[in-house]
């Protein structure tokens, strides 16, 4: 697996392409230019500050549901607004309207300056504008346009078709259409101007499926920054086959066993464990704090030998990729455990001056609402040499994980616990029968520490997820190998 990379010329003319998009979308309508931008930074800086940035966003969205057979929920939405910050050492200020406007932008910039302790009013140095280096990650499409409304009636019908037809047991089907077309323009008081332009679109389908009297669930789907028409005949199979056999192994499923024992999880979305349990851990706000299980280690072991985690934001079309982050910093592959050993942290603007290092392209907002924080893109541990069928062979008696549900995790503690939406049982290297109900509990630095084994089956997830922290959501990609982690606790019903 690979980061996207391209020439220079072509990543020029693409970050020149969204600027002007966002200008026309962002600032021409409302008799603004980048004149109107520098002086409200100005304004800020006026009073000694920082950092400053003001964040423009336009945001059209769509959605659509089908259950029992027919479309039933439409929305369309379109927002927009700006996001006017200032940073004095710890302290943030920040305001923001849904007015843009010359007199609004400068309302929002008398406000937050107030945030300099001294209040010393003097003239500001203009910045030399500067356009930021970007990235070429995904095209500049409107996915809300890459099909009509009635070929997106027929997708959802299509899928709903199919998986009542795979299965007699299957009772019920439920559908779900996204898309959003989201242009975002960054100003920085050292003069960066930056904008990226971001569609997004997810597929998901739910079924329950039904046997003398028990009901089970099952559900699976996927997307990523491009059109609709990604959605073809051998995708929709691909998420109905998942889904529908979700539910049925699920109506075969035993009660779980409890205790203490070694438990292998799946590739792709079972990733959403190292997610909470090792990535929450390591952004910059909590380490700065020293309230990370993880805060201080730099350089020390906090996983096995083989354990190699990434965040990463530049890989192509990808859910929780970015040409830049919401502070116009241009997204990077971060490197933060190599071989075992913790390299660095997820670093925004505001903490990564507070530490003294470089800032990693992973300051995100949910909207222009939200001020940014440090926040993961796609994390993900690289393969070892060890086949799947091996890995699951070595298990003499334990728990064989391939889909997840919920999870949360105490950030000083590490503390975790997850869900299995679909698991197994396995004696003596062979899987027996399906288990329900199973909960795996642990700690993320001691589960790093207990790796043994760790498949060469690296995959990402389909393009499905959502990270909550503070309040805000944003979109995000998992993804590891098949991996053995011996003495975790499940929790179980039998």
């Amino acid at each position: 697996m690979t980061s996207h990379t391209t020439s220079a010329a072509p990543r020029r003319a693409a970050t020149a392409e969204r600027l002007d998009i966002a200008r026309a979308l962002l600032l021409a309508p409302f008799g603004l230019d980048e004149s109107h931008l520098s002086h409200a930074l100005a304004e800020i800086r006026a009073h000694r500050v920082d950092d400053a940035d003001l964040y423009f966003q336009y945001t059209r969205s769509e959605g659509w549901s089908l259950e029992e057979g027919i479309v039933k929920t439409g929305s369309f939405s379109i927002d927009q607004g700006v996001g006017v910050r200032a940073v004095s050492g710890e302290k943030t200020a920040f305001a923001y309207s849904d007015d843009i406007s010359a007199a609004a932008l400068l309302d929002a910039a008398h406000t937050v300056r107030s945030i300099s302790a001294s209040g010393k009013a003097g003239r500001a140095h203009v910045a030399t504008p500067k356009i930021a280096p970007s990235r070429n990650l995904y095209a500049a499409t409107d996915p809300i346009a890459t099909l009509d409304s009635t070929a997106k009636v027929a997708l959802l019908e299509k899928v709903e078709q199919r998986a009542r037809a795979k299965d007699p047991r299957i009772v019920q089907v439920m559908a779900g259409l996204a898309s959003e077309y989201d242009v975002v323009l960054v100003a920085r008081a050292d003069g960066t101007l930056a904008a990226d332009v971001r569609p997004l679109v997810r597929l998901s389908v739910t079924v329950i499926a039904e046997q003398k009297g028990r009901r089970e669930m099952g559900s699976a789907g996927g997307g990523g920054r491009f059109g609709l028409a990604v959605f073809d005949d051998a995708l929709i199979t691909e998420y109905v086959d998942q889904a529908v056999h979700g539910a049925l192994v699920n109506l075969d499923a035993r009660p779980a066993p409890a205790g203490e024992m070694s438990v292998v999880l799946g590739p792709g979305w079972p990733g959403i464990l190292l997610h909470e349990a090792v990535g929450h851990g390591l952004e910059g706000d909590f380490n700065r704090k020293g309230a990370s299980a993880f805060s201080g280690r730099i350089g020390e072991r906090v996983a096995a030998p083989g354990v190699t985690v990434l965040d990463d934001g530049t890989i192509a079309a990808r859910r929780g990729s970015l040409n830049i982050d919401d502070e116009g910093h241009v997204s990077q592959r971060n490197v933060l455990i190599e071989d075992g050993i913790l390299r660095g942290y997820l670093q925004d603007a505001l903490n990564a001056r507070l530490m003294g290092v470089p800032a990693t392209g992973n300051g995100r907002r949910e909207s222009y609402a939200h001020i940014p924080m440090p926040r993961m893109t796609n994390t993900y541990m690289l393969a070892g040499d060890k086949e799947p069928a091996e890995i699951v062979a070595s298990l003499e008696r334990g728990l064989y994980a391939t889909n997840f549900g919920g999870g949360q995790v105490d950030i000083t503690s590490g503390k975790f616990v997850f869900s299995a939406s679909e698991a197994y049982w396995v004696e003596k290297g062979k899987v027996l029968y399906p288990v329900k109900g199973a909960t795996i509990i642990g700690s993320g630095p001691e589960c790093l520490k207990r790796v043994r084994l760790i498949g060469k089956d690296l995959r990402l997830d389909t393009g499905v997820g959502t990270c909550g922290k503070e309040g805000q959501s944003v979109p995000v990609g998992v993804g590891q190998p098949t991996l053995r982690i011996d003495g975790l606790t499940v929790g179980g019903t039998a």
